[in-house]
């Protein structure tokens, strides 16, 4: 999620990378491993690293906010549950997320400097604004993330207590889903994964570039490394309110399994209706969820940022 145009390699965020080279010293030598990967390539391994890094240290939070966009608890409550699991469990349902997060954050920040590099290139000339473009490819980006839904859909059954003693592991949820209820039920809480990828995407690489200007400017790696991850951080958490009760919707209908696929509408009402009508029971595990994002998204954005630049 950021702004790129023609050269996605030098000009995507021209402030960290122009910052970097100030001195006239590169961190490797001629980019030898970026070179081998090409000027786009990059940005899908960087990506994917980025969000390793990211689930490595923050699983145990999401499982933590997950309970409680589930079961609409406390979050003292969510941690006793997770306590009560024991530690056995803590890291159950890991490597969905792994993956999934791995890969779409690849093809979130890849297929976006792809698209924008070809919609730019169409669009040179006739009239159409750059952010127009930009924009363009960010929706299509986050739409194409939505093909791995089934990695989301996996975990929020290994997440869930409930389903504990029926599913023992990523693989066997995987088979035990396919073989009794086909490849639909893998794609359970597809449209509001939807919603909210496209649009979450849109403003993240729209507001990215003018947060980063707002920061104070940066003289060495670190200052670098310190706006970048304020910068993702800041918009990440912003966004994660945002469409914090779609995440709602998704974790309720992928927690179930079988049986009719609820409209997005429908089962935002029923959670409702189960919470009082409370605004606030709606949004319950949104503070834990806000400094979940300003986590996640800063280590993913500074690590991507720092990655581009060893590359």
């Amino acid at each position: 999620m950021a702004v790129s145009t023609m050269d996605s390699e030098s000009t995507r965020t021209p402030q960290p990378r122009a910052g970097l080279t100030k001195g006239g010293s590169s961190l490797l030598p001629a980019g030898v491993l970026g070179a081998r990967l090409g000027p786009q390539g990059k940005h899908y391994v960087c990506g994917s690293m980025a969000a390793f890094t990211n689930i490595l240290v923050t699983f145990p939070i999401q499982k933590v906010l997950f309970r409680q966009q589930l079961h609409g608890v406390l979050v003292t409550e969510a941690v006793q549950q997770l306590q009560r699991d024991g530690l056995r469990n803590l890291y159950r349902g890991l490597l969905p997320p792994l993956l999934q997060k791995s890969t779409t954050v690849a093809i979130m920040f890849g297929l976006y400097e792809d698209f924008s590099r070809v919609l730019h290139g169409h669009a040179c000339g006739s009239g159409v604004p750059e952010l127009v473009t930009r924009s363009f490819a960010a929706a299509l980006a986050g739409t194409a993330e939505a093909t791995l839904t089934p990695f989301e859909r996996v975990q929020t059954l290994l997440q869930d207590h409930r389903h504990h003693e029926r599913f023992n592991n990523t693989a066997h949820t995987f088979r035990t889903l396919l073989t009794e209820y086909g490849i639909r039920e893998c794609y359970r809480g597809l449209v509001p994964i939807l919603l909210r990828n496209g649009p979450s995407n849109v403003l993240f690489f729209g507001l990215r570039g003018p947060i980063k200007e707002l920061l104070p400017e940066a003289t060495n790696k670190a200052g670098h490394l310190v706006n970048d991850f304020v910068c993702g951080g800041v918009l990440g958490a912003a966004l994660g309110i945002m469409f914090y009760p779609l995440n709602v919707v998704k974790s309720r209908a992928q927690s179930q399994v079988g049986g009719a696929f609820q409209p997005c509408r429908k089962v935002l009402l029923t959670v409702w209706r189960e919470r009082g009508g409370s605004v606030a029971m709606l949004f319950r595990g949104a503070h834990l969820n806000y400094h979940r994002s300003l986590l996640s998204w800063g280590i993913i954005n500074a690590t991507y940022e720092l990655l581009l630049k060893l590359l």
